[in-house]
């Protein structure tokens, strides 16, 4: 979308994604991580750390986000598993993708009823200030639900198996928690997961590197290739948790910067620092090669990560 509208919904959610909000959230991503590795090392080695992590992590911290009660997200974990699934049908995403918004609709309702201390409660309060109808609200809480989802999963699946072919960097982090954000920003730009780039449309004529876009014309602006640029980060391949120029755009830039970036990098950091520290021994279980990437999917990442340990 493009302002006011954009402006008008954005401001409907943005005060829920701003620091002091999501550091409140601290601890129940902290309590999510403990048990989801729990779950990981009592099920035994070796494991998918996709299955057992990746997956399941996003999809918890947004329900708590949401205010999504407890009992419903095994359904919620469902319903993202296959809208993610590469080998699910067309037919069977959009099925699952209606029953995921019916059931928000139906949640929407009750939190506009019977408000609580959540993000759709809070939003559903505010709906007269910010001119919000029922199903703007819905797509917003639909669209939070499985962006806030799929980026967080392949960013941890790639991320971490990343890291874990850079053991020096583990080594560096176990010794020195205070490198966690270092590590979490490195790998964004290392292993960026946004990779076919953002769609647009130029609004007026523009030369870049001598070629003329014209307005009106699509563009697509490749992120991955930006983080990778070695005019911006000198020896762009390495990866280097301690760069003091930082400045990449896995969250994109400007207008449309992605809202909910800090609750993303409180994940990662959290389930990195507390990974790597309980399971110093983690490592992949199969050679890279065999290991299933998505290059079949608009998110870049793995479909499976086997670990033992």
């Amino acid at each position: 979308m493009d302002p006011p509208e954009h402006s008008r919904l954005r401001r409907a959610v943005v005060d829920e994604f701003k620091r002091k909000r999501v550091e409140a959230l601290r601890p129940a991503v902290q309590t999510i991580v403990d048990d989801l590795i729990d779950s990981m090392l009592k099920s035994g080695s070796p494991a998918d750390l996709v299955q057992c992590i990746a997956l399941p992590l996003p999809t918890l911290v947004i329900c708590e986000l949401l205010g999504v009660p407890y009992a419903d997200r095994h359904f919620f974990q469902e319903c993202t598993g296959v809208i993610g699934d590469h080998s699910a049908t067309p037919a069977r995403r959009q099925v699952v993708r209606d029953e995921l918004r019916a059931y928000i609709d139906r949640l929407v309702g009750r939190k506009t009823e019977h408000p609580e201390d959540d993000l759709l409660s809070r939003v559903a309060a505010e709906r007269d200030r910010d001119h919000l109808t029922h199903d703007e609200i819905v797509g917003i809480a639909t669209l939070l639900m499985i962006a806030g989802f799929e980026t967080i999963a392949n960013q941890i699946g790639v991320g971490t198996l990343t890291l874990l072919r850079h053991p020096e960097q583990i080594r560096a982090l176990r010794a020195d928690p205070s490198l966690v954000p270092g590590v979490v920003e490195e790998t964004l730009r290392h292993q960026t997961v946004i990779d076919y780039g953002l769609r647009r449309v130029a609004v007026q004529d523009v030369e870049i590197a001598g070629q003329t876009i014209r307005a009106g014309e699509g563009v697509v602006v490749v992120l991955a290739s930006a983080n990778r640029d070695e005019d911006a980060f000198p020896d762009p391949e390495r990866l280097d948790p301690r760069r003091e120029a930082n400045e990449h755009l896995a969250f994109g830039h400007g207008l449309h910067q992605c809202v909910g970036q800090l609750l993303a990098r409180l994940q990662l950091g959290v389930l990195w620092g507390t990974l790597f520290t309980r399971v110093p021994t983690l490592r992949t279980a199969v050679p890279l090669e065999e290991i299933p990437f998505r290059t079949d999917m608009f998110v870049h990442g793995v479909h499976a990560l086997p670990v033992t340990w």
